[in-house]
């Protein structure tokens, strides 16, 4: 087989099934969206679930992903086995209602025989035994009996409590008898490690009724899921998931840091130099999608990779920082498959600093509090520290207890890990009886989980309010008084407060009684149960307390500001743009607005102008801003538009800006359009395919925008030594010169490269009867090896020529033949393939010239040597 490297491998599946009429999305965020079941994402088809189920359309009958997951559930077997990841992607095909099984493995079977060009003789399928229809089809497509092999319900049969289900057939590969156990009738379902699972293609043809019987679908769909990681460990003939070449680079660069030999499992710390290259692409990838350490749900998953990849940095030596660097890594054989990661690396590697700042200080700190312990267990005449304080050092600390376990061992001491495990049992029980769902709603959702009517919402008319306590949460505990210092949650039967919605930043402010002031630091709501979120700074708050609230003045006028605002750009937009834009997301908050919009392609300059243009000029109308609460009925009637991920009863309330834009919306709002000042878009830009975003300022945040501009106009006039009224000029200037200079170069490298073009003839190896030139340049284009070529082939024939040059960390390789050794059926085209992949890459083009991309440029010359295995 041939040696394929993982993006070569997923960039193959994708453009197999796109021949195959498929609609290649792009992999979905590691966040679920609209999915409380689950943390993060964690297969191909979690986040298709909504096509599958009918709740949503699919943009294609006939699709394929290859989808980002993290799982979780086996983390502390990451690094000790050489198959066992965090992050790994899954490559898949569906179908909703179209194909089916037929077809499902009959493409299967081309893409992995045909393209990737596996040996028929080694590949294996299974079916669920009563499953004869798959057993025929697999017959029919040349696969024999003898290795088509029926298993049970818990092998082959998928289904997830009620609803959609059915039969699956898996692929597998058999890695010959040195794997196996050695028995005659070794096959795949055997626990050895001879054959291994690569493909599943699930059959949903059923639905589980709730009398345990199955009813057939009226229209089957198939998901089907291949690890792109294992696969990759059967095309490179590798055991390990982390000798892949994508995942050994940054193993490899984890090995240049720490100096520590790897042994491929021989030795201890080995397992600490997996960990961590596994938690590196989990940590780039999930930070990338916009989870951030914290101490709870899918942001403490994060946290916990990160440390324990600092962790086992230690334990290999490596002093200080050092994932930023390694990050680096990840990023560079990744970011052509997810640009992502490239755009937003500044703000991932800011994100991984930040939390290994945090840790160096847990691990000083506990450090010190654990040789506290060591000192009293020594007076005592004792050993074994109480499992209490274990627990009071990881979770009051933030203290792995692996590390504790070390550092007492080194004092001869050990840990009561029993007595650990329970403290950690209570503090689940009591977080389950105190709260909903921490780890997915954060505290949010504490305002369902106490039992208080719903909250008098007094905020339109006043910014200043009088409320009774009727709950105060601390922890995650309902109590009767919260004191000084304390943050809790606490529930009023009123409130002035908005709490955060439909796009808007929630107030902030105070609230207070004679003996106690407490800061209003965010509002939620569930159920129209208002959960405000407090700082204790005086005295003691208890319930039954009445306290006064008041509104934080500047940041509810500058939020309704710019959420009036909103409507005004919205409207404008349907205006210059055309009637088909609709919201689809928006962000209002003090300082700025976001305003997400369907449009299928950028806006440009001229429209975007007359935007703002109509904005500023209904703002200078001073139109009278009104809101009326109605049915949703007279709402329709009176034209009013409905905000994006809004729920709305029979009575809503309406927004009517002047009779121009009228919108449901339950945000808060200027009286009179002049109240905003002025409008200014900052930025215009896509977010997803049909989704664009802008950005904008309005009130004294467009003085401040005008006061940043002045300031980068005078740096910029000083870096170019000219007055800030003639930098336009003095910037033209600047760019003529550069593209002259630019000219120049190009003309002496083109100079040079021509007088080097006898010698590298000169120089050439003859293969049979074919002149193979290669070469490596540093900092060349593309451009420049293209017109290198044509100036060979202008003046020779019989000649292949292959070059290649370095920019950076990317490799790129030009093979180009001339017109007479294309009659003898050489295709450049074909042979780039072959030579990228031995630096990683993967290209391809036409007969005559071709091109392709590579990471590592210390295998060009093994790329040269491939191109003459060729012509051989």
């Amino acid at each position: 087989m041939e040696k394929l490297g993982l993006n070569q491998i997923r960039q193959m599946f994708r453009d197999f099934y796109v021949s195959k009429d498929h609609y290649a999305a792009k992999s979905a965020s590691l966040i679920p969206q609209n999915d409380k079941s689950l943390l993060i994402i964690n297969s191909g088809m979690a986040p298709l679930k909504p096509y599958f189920a009918g709740i949503e359309t699919p943009p294609a009958k006939r699709m394929t992903t290859c989808q980002k997951c993290i799982r979780t559930g086996d983390i502390d077997n990451v690094g000790i086995t050489a198959r066992h990841g965090t992050f790994f992607e899954m490559l898949g095909n569906f179908s909703f209602g179209d194909y089916f099984k037929e077809e499902s493995l009959r493409w299967g079977w081309e893409f992995i025989t045909q393209c990737l060009k596996m040996p028929e003789e080694k590949i294996w399928a299974t079916v669920y035994y009563d499953d004869d229809e798959a057993v025929e089809i697999w017959k029919k497509i040349g696969v024999p009996e003898e290795r088509i092999v029926r298993l049970g319900k818990e092998d082959n049969f998928w289904e997830i409590g009620l609803g959609p289900c059915g039969p699956c057939s898996e692929i597998y590969f058999d890695r010959g008898p040195e794997y196996g156990c050695g028995k005659p009738d070794c096959k795949p379902g055997c626990d050895c490690d001879r054959y291994l699972e690569f493909w599943n293609h699930v059959f949903t043809q059923f639905s589980k009724e709730e009398d345990g019987s199955y009813t057939p679908l009226e229209h089957p769909n198939i998901d089907t899921g291949m690890g792109l990681e294992r696969m990759a460990c059967i095309m490179q003939g590798v055991d390990s998931i982390f000798d892949v070449d994508t995942i050994r680079h940054i193993l490899d660069g984890v090995v240049a840091m720490s100096g520590v030999k790897y042994e491929d499992g021989a030795a201890k710390t080995d397992v600490s130099i997996r960990i961590i290259t596994d938690h590196l692409r989990s940590m780039v990838f999930m930070i990338a999608d916009g989870i951030i350490p914290s101490n709870e749900g899918r942001g403490y998953v994060l946290r916990r990779l990160i440390r324990r990849a600092a962790r086992h940095g230690r334990i290999l030596g490596i002093n200080g920082k050092f994932l930023v660097a390694l990050s680096n890594k990840v990023i560079e054989v990744s970011a052509d498959a997810y640009p992502e990661l490239e755009e937003k690396k500044e703000y991932i590697q800011k994100i991984i600093s930040v939390e290994e700042e945090k840790f160096a200080a847990t691990i000083d700190q506990g450090t010190s509090i654990i040789h506290e312990y060591v000192d009293e267990l020594k007076k005592d005449g004792k050993t074994v520290l109480a499992g209490e304080k274990v627990f009071k050092l990881y979770d009051t600390y933030g203290f792995p207890l692996e590390l504790t376990e070390e550092i007492l061992q080194e004092e001869g001491c050990s840990a009561d890990v029993d007595g650990f495990n329970d403290n950690m049992q209570k503090q689940k029980e009591m977080a389950r009886a105190g709260r909903k769902s921490a780890d997915e709603e954060g505290w949010k959702n504490a305002a369902t989980a106490v039992d208080v009517p719903e909250t008098l919402f007094t905020g339109y008319d006043h910014l200043d309010d009088e409320g009774e306590v009727l709950a105060i949460d601390v922890d995650g505990q309902l109590t009767d008084s919260a004191d000084i210092y304390q943050n809790a949650t606490v529930y009023l039967d009123k409130t002035p407060f908005y709490a955060e919605g439909g796009g808007q930043a929630s107030d902030n402010g105070f609230m207070s009684t004679e003996d106690c002031h407490a800061k209003v630091i965010s509002v939620e709501k569930s159920h129209e149960v208002y959960a405000h979120r407090v700082l204790i700074e005086k005295g003691t708050l208890k319930k039954g307390d009445r306290v006064q609230c008041g509104v934080n003045l500047f940041k509810r006028h500058a939020t309704a500001r710019n959420h009036t605002a909103t409507h005004l750009l919205q409207k404008a937009l349907r205006d210059v743009i055309g009637s088909h834009v609709e919201q689809a997301g928006s962000s209002v908050n003090e300082n700025m607005l976001r305003f997400d919009f369907t449009h299928f392609e950028g806006v440009t300059p001229e429209q975007l102008s007359q935007v703002e243009e109509l904005v500023n000029q209904k703002i200078t109308e001073f139109l009278p801003v009104k809101t009326c609460e109605t049915s949703m009925k007279e709402a329709q009637e009176m034209g009013a538009m409905a905000l994006f991920g809004e729920k709305y009863g029979d009575q809503v309330r309406v927004v009517n800006c002047g009779n121009w834009s009228v919108e449901l919306c339950g945000g808060t709002h200027v009286e009179n359009t002049g109240q905003i000042g002025a409008l200014k878009i900052v930025s215009e830009a896509g977010v997803a395919s049909g989704v664009r975003r802008i950005e904008a300022v309005t009130g004294t945040g467009v003085l401040l925008k005008t006061i940043e501009a002045e300031d980068t106009i005078r740096q910029i006039a000083e870096a170019l030594k000219s007055n800030p009224s003639a930098v336009a000029q003095k910037a033209v200037s600047v760019v003529e010169e550069l593209k002259d200079t630019k000219k120049e170069l190009e003309d002496f490298k083109k100079a040079a490269m021509g007088s080097e073009v006898d010698d590298m003839v000169e120089a050439a190896k003859v293969v049979g009867d074919i002149k193979l030139v290669t070469k490596e340049f540093k900092d060349y284009n593309i451009n420049d090896l293209r017109n290198l070529s044509d100036d060979i082939k202008a003046s020779y024939k019989g000649i292949v020529m292959v070059f290649a040059t370095v920019n950076g960390p990317k490799v790129t390789f030009l093979v180009s033949i001339t017109d007479d050794l294309l009659e003898k059926g050489l295709h450049a085209g074909n042979m780039i393939k072959q030579i990228a992949a031995a630096c990683g890459g993967g290209g391809g083009g036409k007969a005559d010239m071709a091109q392709a991309g590579a990471k590592d440029s210390s295998k060009i010359p093994d790329a040269f040597k491939v191109a003459e295995e060729l012509l051989s």
